[in-house]
């Protein structure tokens, strides 16, 4: 087995695969496993694409709809390892379809893919946005075993749970209000979980060797992650309230007023406002009333991030402001 390891990451000019070619580009611990990376993006102009290519990434444009074009691609780079992403964008199902089967014929050996937490539990015709995480699972797994196939070899899935930055969306209400405003219901939890402690779990898989490929830890492995504390929306603003110093309150919204404050102030792709309104009805529905830290515990060897932690990383971008006073008026 060759002890070359040739990264491609897919979508960094996301968030997630910006910050996993970050940590294995900057970090000593991952940088000196690789031996280069190369990410695609589908906006190689943007100011993440700039930046990683500064620090020593190769940026290669990706033109969905071209198969044929990423299979003489990743057959260029030498890619003998990719992380697929799925972008932020209506058709990233098609998208990643493309790219798996780009990877096949590449004969690209270890996948590893982010997925979504939740899915299992969505219904296709309630969270069409969510389960759409399990047909690709399915697609990247279905080779696993298939000796005559590369892509077999080594795959494994990250199942991320909810983003804890997705909090930030509404930094306006929090700021203004003191209000922290989801449609989630009273009672129910879910996990929040921060991006970094995802980045850092895919940085690990994507660097560790073993003799088929990824470290046999990780190698076939379906990994569950959410944060580590269960928080119904008052224990969420509790945690806010401690670590920005300031009270903070929850509210829990109608479905209809969530998808306007999505509409209103949050410049994501409307798919990704499709999908955060899917994971609040599954958070309605009691099927995220479960952590799982497993995975980040055993692989990283740490404690992956309170929400005290993360809501005092963001303290700047949440904190209320203070009332004015208003004499007589």
């Amino acid at each position: 087995m060759s002890d070359t390891r040739n990264v491609c990451i897919t979508a960094v000019d996301g968030q997630t695969g910006f910050l996993i070619a970050e940590l294995l580009l900057k970090e000593e611990r991952f940088k000196k496993q690789i031996t280069s990376l190369t990410g695609l993006s589908l906006d190689p102009t943007s100011a993440k694409a700039k930046e990683l290519e500064s620090l020593g990434a190769v940026i290669v444009p990706h033109h969905p709809g071209r198969e044929r074009e990423m299979v003489n691609a990743l057959k260029k780079i030498g890619c003998d390892t990719i992380c697929l992403i799925p972008p932020a964008r209506e058709d990233k199902f098609d998208i990643c379809v493309e790219l798996t089967n780009a990877a096949k014929k590449a004969g690209v050996q270890n996948v590893l893919l982010i997925s979504a937490a939740g899915c299992d539990y969505a219904e296709r015709d309630k969270q069409p946005r969510l389960r759409e995480f399990i047909d690709l699972e399915a697609l990247v797994l279905a080779e696993k075993g298939n000796s005559d196939v590369a892509l077999g070899h080594s795959p494994c899935v990250i199942r991320a749970g909810f983003y804890a930055e997705n909090l930030l969306l509404y930094a306006q209400q929090a700021q203004s209000e003191g209000v922290l405003p989801l449609p989630i219901g009273e009672n129910h939890k879910f996990a929040p979980v921060a991006l970094g402690d995802i980045a850092h779990v895919a940085a690990h898989v994507l660097s560790g060797k073993g003799p088929h490929g990824f470290d046999d830890k990780h190698r076939g492995q379906m990994m569950v992650m959410t944060g580590p504390m269960l928080c119904a929306g008052k224990e969420l603003v509790e945690s806010a309230s401690k670590a920005l110093g300031q009270t903070m309150e929850f509210e829990n919204i109608s479905e209809r007023e969530a998808k306007r404050i999505l509409k209103n102030q949050a410049t994501i792709d409307d798919s990704e406002k499709e999908y955060l309104l899917e994971y609040y009805s599954l958070v309605r529905e009691g099927k995220t009333n479960y952590i799982a830290t497993t995975a980040f515990h055993d692989i990283t060897g740490e404690h992956p991030t309170e929400p005290d932690d993360f809501f005092r990383l963001y303290a700047g971008e949440l904190r209320p402001k203070k009332k004015v006073k208003h004499n007589g008026a």
